[in-house]
C-alpha cells in the first residue's frame, strides 16, 4: 500500500471511530434529531443571514435538499424564515428558542468529545498540528477546486 493509499485508508479508519465513539452519546442527547437537522441548525446558528443557498454551499448538499431540510426544521418550529426590510427577494433563516436548544446541547456534545480526545492533543507537538493541519487545507481546496470543475 502506497503512502496515499496508507492515508487515506488512517483517515477513514480514524472519521469511522470518530463516529462510532459519539453515535450512542449524540443519540441519546439529541434523540429525535437527524444528523442532517443538526448540522443545517448548526450551520445557521453558525452563519448568521444564511440563505438556502448559502446553506447548501457550506454543507455541500443541493438547494433542493436544503429546501426540504428547512422546510422540515419549520415545521418542527426549529428554524423561522424571514426577509429583511428593503429586501424581499432574499428569505433567510434563524433559530427558534428550541432551534438554540438543539444547538446548545451540540455544541456541548462536542466540547465532551474534544476534551475525550485532548491528550492525542497534548502529547503532539505544535509542529506535527501545524503540518498536519497545512496538509489537510491544502486537500481540502484541491477538493474545493474540483468540486467547482463538476459545477
Amino acid at each position: 500500500m502506497d503512502s496515499q493509499q496508507q492515508f487515506l485508508s488512517e483517515l477513514t479508519t480514524l472519521l469511522d471511530k470518530i463516529s462510532l465513539l459519539s453515535h450512542d452519546v449524540l443519540s441519546q442527547q439529541l434523540k429525535g434529531y437527524k444528523a442532517a437537522e443538526v448540522h443545517t441548525i448548526e450551520y445557521i446558528q453558525k452563519h448568521p443571514e444564511s440563505n438556502a443557498s448559502q446553506i447548501a454551499s457550506g454543507l455541500y448538499v443541493t438547494r433542493g435538499a436544503v429546501s426540504k431540510m428547512t422546510r422540515r426544521l419549520m415545521d418542527r418550529q426549529l428554524i423561522e424564515r424571514y426577509q429583511k426590510a428593503g429586501n424581499r427577494k432574499e428569505t433567510y433563516f434563524r433559530l427558534t428558542a428550541t432551534g438554540q436548544q438543539v444547538f446548545e446541547i451540540h455544541e456541548r456534545l462536542n466540547r465532551q468529545f474534544e476534551a475525550r480526545d485532548q491528550v492525542v492533543f497534548e502529547r503532539a507537538s505544535d509542529q506535527e498540528v501545524s503540518a498536519t493541519l497545512q496538509f489537510l487545507q491544502a486537500y481540502n481546496a484541491h477538493l474545493d477546486a474540483e468540486l467547482k470543475k463538476t459545477k
